[in-house]
């Protein structure tokens, strides 16, 4: 046999020894390579497989080192041109290199040498050859693919190598794996490696008949099911079971004793269900429409409480202050019991978190007699979540509110809707709309839920809403809202609230007794300042919690135990805020403005500094447009007063001056810190620093008048947890003071201004 032989590359095939493939040849080049080698060398080929083959033009770098001689059985010219021929793979041999073919250079040559192959133990080759045979006899058993006379031909088969070829060309191998084989030279490492992959293909083959088992179950119950249902259906039928169940029906709709129309409507639904089939979706969605409309409680309500004593004492029993919602509830009772027929309001609490605003509104409806719903519309964007969807939608369901009456059965329940000005407003949709014919009294009489499709009466429903920031609230549900504030806690409200609520609940629902615990007021004013900084009291909750812990596991609650400022900090940590974290140090243009944020009053510190430049202002600290301009109002009032201030020799056009808003990253904005801001500038200007137990509130008009501010409750109690002494605020917000506790007004010098000159005449 030659040393040189043609290469023929098959692509996507491989061919192993004692193997036959058929071709069928259509490419100019294969066909002169079939007929070169049939002529020249005397039929033999070197057939190679490249590894990649996809690659159209592979280089000979990525040819392999190993091939297969194959041999041309057959070769026949089909009348379309193309070239059918049979190749046998004869063996494997090692290729040297590879050349051009010197008649074509086209054609590529290789020069080969034959292999030597490792001797192999015959013990060991024939244990294998036994066991090769065994896996493949229960192979060939489970696959429904593969003949059983293959196993005849195996038994007669004693060469290792020529076996596991032979096994390898009718294995449902993937074309990596049958490489693999190819070029791997050693019969034993060829034979290891195929028994590990036919018990791989014979565990795919129990698998593939278990999920073929569990489809043939699956399919047999579903028949079965659906042959019974058609049984139980003509039985029904015959004895009249679903006329029964429709019966059942038209009982509970005359039991409710609704108006004509309604009625009417709900009898035709009915109907229709006799006559839609078991297996029809539209049956289960009548069901559950009738379900849901039949259940509702038109006509069910909790006998409602109007003892004013009653109610003041199950108010008073659990929550501390709150004095307008507790008169308002109290109001409402009184002229409930005068008049029955009278409609509940639609309150609004309004304050910062953890006031009470949730919780008050659970004791209002214990109080009132009144079931409890909550509805949480924070983040709410869809009108559908409290409208209900259309039945015609798979998965449809009533809206919020229908399921909120249905679940607790009373037409008159307390509902409250929770975080309303967290609702979600966007382009696709507006809830807020809808919540107006909810809380309309004019229209929610008949309020009609796109699911239900009927008016239902809400004008029972005492309604309470919640929210942080009234601003936030659109404009046009707000109208139909009634407001009350809930303000900040002062720090002797919250000692008050520790003292008689918060403490012993802890203790109540921890089985502890409350004559163990000791803690005097002193420290839970100095945990409250110390490790709280909130409006309300849910931080300071949260703490109370937190040392009962630690002394139920360090077995304090055996024995009787003093809370000092020592074992504070042993069991709660280093104390976490400080009263003068941002008003420390007195500097030259420092000042104190009062604020309000969703938490409640705050005091938001202003530096200003000047410099050498050409007259630019600047503004920094994340202020919003109306504390900008209040700014540039602040700035042009003292240009406009420069000689009255005694700055003749300062230079404006000369010098940069630079406002900050301390804590940047807090959005500020409002038109109330332009009384602070413009005693910033004129401290820095007049080299005079001002006390940082000083604070300020008020806006300014060009001509130096304090204008009205609100928040004004929220800012001075701020002011007195944050340990201000004197607060500068409007004349014309007088008013207001009289809703502040006179122990707070007792603390601290408010002094009301009508104009600029006379806080500069008292400081400056």
């Amino acid at each position: 046999m030659k040393e040189n032989l043609l290469v023929m590359l098959l692509k996507g095939l491989i061919l192993l020894p004692n193997q036959e493939v058929k071709l069928e040849i259509s490419n100019k080049l294969s066909k002169e390579i079939i007929s070169t080698a049939t002529k020249n060398y005397n039929r033999f080929v070197l057939v190679i497989t490249p590894k990649n083959h996809l690659e159209e033009t592979p280089e000979v770098n990525d040819l392999p080192e190993i091939g297969v001689i194959g041999k041309i059985k057959s070769k026949i010219e089909l009348p379309s041109g193309n070239l059918r021929v049979t190749i046998k793979g004869i063996e494997r041999v090692k290729i040297i290199n590879f050349n051009n073919n010197i008649n074509n250079k086209d054609i590529l040559e290789a020069s080969i040498t034959r292999l030597e192959f490792p001797e192999i133990d015959e013990v060991e080759k024939k244990a294998i050859i036994i066991k090769l045979n065994e896996l493949i006899k229960e192979y060939v058993s489970k696959s429904k693919h593969i003949s059983n006379s293959i196993l005849n031909t195996l038994k007669t088969i004693d060469d290792l190598s020529c076996l596991t070829d032979m096994i390898c060309s009718f294995m449902p191998l993937t074309f990596v794996k049958k490489l693999e084989y190819v070029e791997e030279i050693n019969a034993l490492y060829r034979a290891k490696s195929l028994l590990k992959d036919i018990k791989v293909e014979l565990e795919v083959l129990k698998l593939e008949e278990k999920l073929d088992q569990e489809l043939e179950n699956s399919l047999e119950k579903s028949q079965k099911e659906f042959i019974l249902k058609e049984k139980v259906h003509i039985i029904e039928q015959e004895l009249g079971v679903k006329e029964a169940s429709n019966n059942n029906y038209l009982d509970m709709l005359n039991k409710l004793n609704l108006n004509k129309g309604v009625h009417e409507k709900i009898e035709k639904e009915i109907n229709k269900l006799s006559y839609t089939s078991d297996l029809s979706p539209e049956n289960a969605m009548l069901k559950n429409y009738l379900n849901w409309i039949l259940n509702l409680p038109w006509h069910k309500e909790t006998l409602e409480n109007y003892n004013i004593e009653d109610i003041r004492k199950k108010l008073d029993s659990t929550h501390y202050g709150l004095n307008e919602v507790k008169e308002r509830i109290l109001e409402y009772a009184a002229l409930k019991l005068n008049n029955p027929h009278i409609k509940s309001p639609i309150i609004c609490l309004v304050g910062p978190p953890g006031v009470g605003k949730t919780s008050i509104a659970k004791n209002i409806a214990l109080a009132l007699n009144r079931k409890f719903y909550k509805i949480s519309v924070g983040g709410l964007n869809d009108t559908a979540e409290l409208m209900g969807h259309r039945r015609t939608y798979i998965g449809a369901s009533p809206g919020k509110i229908i399921q909120g009456l249905s679940k607790v059965n009373s037409k008159n329940p307390l509902l409250l809707i929770d975080e309303i000005d967290k609702i979600t407003i966007n382009y696709k949709d507006d809830p807020s709309t809808a919540l107006l014919d909810i809380l309309d009294r004019e229209q929610n009489i008949e309020f009609t839920d796109n699911y239900i499709e009927e008016p239902f009466n809400l004008s029972n429903v005492f309604f309470i809403l919640t929210a942080n920031n009234v601003e936030n609230i659109p404009t046009p549900l707000l109208d139909r809202l009634e407001i009350i504030n809930l303000p900040s806690y002062s720090i002797w409200e919250k000692v008050d609230i520790a003292k008689k609520y918060l403490i012993p609940r802890i203790l109540e629902e921890n089985k502890i007794d409350n004559k163990i615990i000791s803690i005097s007021d002193d420290m839970i004013e100095y945990l409250i300042d110390a490790y709280t900084k909130e409006a309300g009291v849910r931080d300071l909750s949260r703490e109370l919690e937190k040392l009962i812990r630690k002394l139920v596991v360090l077995g304090k609650i055996n024995e009787r135990t003093k809370i000092s400022k020592i074992r504070l900090k042993e069991y709660l940590g280093i104390p976490k805020y400080s009263k003068f974290d941002n008003r420390k140090n007195e500097y030259i243009g420092r000042i104190n403005a009062l604020g309000v944020t969703p938490n409640g009053g705050i005091i938001i510190p202003i530096d200003s500094c000047v410099y050498e430049g050409k007259g630019k202002f600047i503004i920094t600290g994340m202020v919003g447009k109306v504390m900008e301009e209040s700014t540039n109002v602040a700035l042009s009032y003292i240009k406009a007063h420069q000689k009255d201030y005694h700055l003749i020799d300062f230079f404006f056009n000369l010098k940069d001056l630079h406002i900050h808003f301390l804590e940047g990253a807090i959005k500020k904005d409002g038109p109330s810190a332009g009384v602070a801001i413009t005693t910033s500038i004129l401290s820095l200007l007049l080299n005079k620093k001002i006390s940082n137990d000083i604070a300020f509130t008020g806006e300014m008009s060009l001509s130096g008048d304090i204008l009205k501010v609100g928040g004004i409750k929220e800012k001075i109690i701020g002011a007195f947890n944050a340990g201000i002494k004197k607060v500068y605020i409007p004349y014309y917000n007088e008013q207001e003071l009289e809703e502040i506790s006179d122990k707070i007004k007792d603390k601290i010098d408010i002094i009301l201004i009508k104009n600029y000159q006379e806080i500069f005449e008292e400081l400056f």
